[in-house]
C-alpha cells in the first residue's frame, strides 16, 4: 500500500466539476492498493497517517512536528489514485502490475476509509475510480510517502 500524505491548509476534489469532498486544515492522502495488501497493511497505513506528528504546536518555538492529525483535530481528504503503483522503468508506457485489481483495490480503500472514519476526525474522499480533479493547498509544503508492502515490516 502507498499512500502520498500532504499537510495541507485547503484541500477539494471535484469529479464533473461538482464537489464531492472537501476539507479545512488537516491531511490529503492520495492512496494505492497493490496485488499483495490485506487489512494488516491498511491497519498499518491508518496507525501512520492519524498518529504521524506533522504539525507544529503554536505554543512552542522549539518542535515544527509536534501535533498529529489528531491532535489537532484535523480533517482528512481520502482520494484513490492507483497510479502511485505505475511502474515507469522499461518502456514508455507505464506499467500497472503492481496495482490490486479494481474490484479488490476498492474493497481495500473503502476498508481504510471506515477505519479513517472511526477516529471521529471529518473524512471525505473522492469517488473510487472516477476522473477526479484534485485541488491541495500544501502547507509547507509537507508531503511524504507512506509504503506498507505485505513482506516488509
Amino acid at each position: 500500500m502507498r499512500v502520498v500524505i500532504q499537510r495541507v491548509n485547503f484541500s477539494q476534489v471535484k469529479v464533473n466539476e461538482e464537489i464531492v469532498g472537501k476539507i479545512g486544515k488537516g491531511l490529503n492522502l492520495l492512496v494505492a492498493i497493490s496485488t499483495t495488501d490485506t487489512e494488516a497493511e491498511i491497519d498499518w497505513i491508518v496507525r501512520k497517517c492519524l498518529d504521524l506528528r506533522l504539525f507544529p504546536d503554536p505554543d512552542s518555538n522549539n518542535n515544527f512536528w509536534e501535533k498529529s492529525v489528531k491532535d489537532i483535530d484535523g480533517e482528512l481528504l481520502i482520494v484513490s489514485q492507483f497510479t502511485l503503483y505505475g511502474d515507469c522503468r522499461k518502456g514508455r508506457r507505464p506499467s500497472f502490475d503492481n496495482s490490486a485489481s479494481p474490484e479488490v483495490a476498492k474493497q481495500l480503500y473503502q476498508l481504510f476509509v471506515e477505519k479513517l472514519k472511526l477516529s471521529g476526525l471529518k473524512v471525505a474522499t473522492g469517488i473510487f475510480g472516477a476522473m477526479m480533479q484534485v485541488e491541495i493547498d500544501n502547507d509547507g509544503p509537507v508531503t511524504f510517502l507512506l509504503e506498507k508492502e505485505a513482506n516488509n515490516k
